[in-house]
């Protein structure tokens, strides 16, 4: 993990939440495919990790550009931070043409019509894919219940 990371600390961080989330799951692989599991849970936090990284990169040089005196405080960034990662990790979650339909309606602002002519499915199934994506916001939001 160090030579992929390209650093110390990161490896070890990284092989410290592997062990956590694999403690965590309740369930020990056999001897024999348990390198192999450990390998899988440490590439998706992998994945993770550079996820947060370009969704804090991104949002640090977006308020790069904003006047000093409206620029968030160092615990707002970071509470923001946090949220788009959670976001980020909630619309991962949803199938594709779900995160698709949700991410034109709502960044996009695109009609219904036309997302359905790029997804290539009809009007009632785009309804049906916004629906399920903002259900899925709220139940995580707010819990299971709705």
């Amino acid at each position: 993990m160090r030579k992929k990371l390209g650093n110390a600390c990161d490896a070890a961080d990284l092989a410290h939440d592997t062990y956590v989330r694999v403690m965590g799951t309740g369930t020990v692989p056999p001897v024999d495919e348990s390198r192999r599991f450990l390998t899988h849970v440490a590439k998706g936090l992998v994945i993770d990790l550079y996820r947060r990284r370009r969704i804090e990169a991104a949002y640090l040089e977006a308020i790069a550009q904003l006047p000093a005196l409206a620029a968030p405080s160092e615990e707002t960034r970071a509470l923001a931070i946090e949220a788009l990662v959670e976001i980020d990790t909630l619309l991962h979650q949803l199938p594709a043409k779900v995160r698709a339909a949700l991410l034109m309606r709502r960044l996009d602002g695109m009609s219904y019509r036309d997302i359905g002519a790029r997804l290539g499915v009809s009007v009632s199934s785009v309804e049906k894919y916004i629906a399920a994506g903002l259900l899925a916001c709220c139940q995580a939001v707010h819990g299971d219940a709705r």
